[in-house]
């Protein structure tokens, strides 16, 4: 078309997906600026709180992009995130290791998790939704398995049934923490720490380019040398270490692990990179984009939120967001 500026294409080649998602952003916030709750939705508490609210979605999404774009699909995000807030609540509570130790641990089972998924469905060629899926229910069953069931908090139970509260662990208060004066949350920091990472794998590595190769043409990927089992495995190891990341991040703020935390977190997961643009069908699609659909469901919740819009409502709308996302995106 003769009338569209040559900047304007040129933007278009160089950020595939992005005008579309900027849209819907701009819709989304338009609709705020109409549905405001008395000016509500104007004031930066209302936002911080929403970024607060979404990292830990945000962080998930991070990782399940790198999946996605690889071809795959990832359900057992809210488990493993059970699982790793669980182990990390024990280690820093219950068995007293500094918050480095219990970290490194919690990281190192969350990509255990990721990988044995990866290679159930790279090396045994197991569907990506059945291999994940029984990740989800055997991470879930693990995490009730060593809480015992009960949400593991400073409240450490005795010998003989009383409570005992213990003093609030460090790394708990430091990701439950604010800074620049109360405007931004530490948990906020590190999903968009987590986001430049993700985006400099894809768009800067060897790695990046042959996940989007794998997800555009297993086979031909194959053919031309690259290394595709491997690849898929580290994809999903990495997913699952940035579960493990969000895990902590989730107990953090909640001052506790709790083993029935996550549940359905991957299904939002799914829908903001879905939203942002990124293919189900794998091969296209950036960490860029996905960042801009965290915004989207973020900002569509807190001016549902703001208004007193019921959770039924919000869950429907949602769904339909989805839903004419997609078609967007196909179109």
């Amino acid at each position: 078309m003769a009338f569209i500026p040559d900047w304007w294409r040129d933007f278009h080649r160089r950020f595939p997906g992005t005008a579309q998602a900027g849209l819907a952003l701009a819709v989304v916030l338009l609709a705020g600026a109409f549905f405001h709750a008395e000016g509500s939705f104007f004031e930066w508490g209302t936002h911080r709180d929403m970024l607060r609210q979404v990292s830990v979605y945000g962080i998930l999404a991070c990782g399940m992009t790198l999946v996605i774009i690889a071809g795959g699909i990832d359900l057992s995000v809210g488990s493993v995130l059970a699982l790793c807030g669980v182990l990390f609540s024990l280690g820093v509570i219950h068995w007293g290791w500094p918050g480095w130790l219990a970290a490194a641990m919690t990281l190192g089972v969350g990509a255990l998790c990721g990988a044995a998924s990866g290679i159930a469905t790279a090396h045994f060629r197991v569907q990506p939704f059945i291999a994940t899926l029984a990740m989800m229910v055997f991470a879930r069953g693990m995490a009730k398995l060593v809480s015992g069931g009960q949400k593991v908090s400073t409240a450490i139970q005795g010998a003989d049934g009383s409570y005992e509260y213990v003093p609030t662990p460090a790394s708990f208060e430091i990701l439950n923490a604010r800074i620049l004066g109360d405007n931004i949350a530490i948990v906020t920091i590190v999903f968009l720490l987590c986001a430049i990472v993700c985006w400099f794998l894809l768009s800067r590595t060897v790695l990046g380019r042959r996940l989007y190769a794998i997800g555009g043409n297993e086979e031909a990927a194959w053919l031309s040398g690259i290394p595709v089992k491997s690849s898929k495995v580290l994809a999903y190891g990495l997913s699952g270490l940035l579960c493990a990341v969000a895990g902590m991040c989730q107990a953090g703020q909640e001052l506790q692990g709790d083993p029935e935390a996550g549940a359905a977190y991957e299904l939002t997961a799914i829908a903001m990179v879905v939203i942002g643009g990124t293919t189900l069908r794998g091969g296209k699609g950036s960490v860029g984009l996905t960042v801009i659909g965290v915004l989207i469901i973020g900002s569509l919740e807190k001016i549902l939120s703001i208004n007193a819009v019921g959770e039924e409502t919000r869950l429907m709308l949602t769904g339909v967001i989805i839903i004419v996302a997609v078609m967007f995106g196909k179109r």
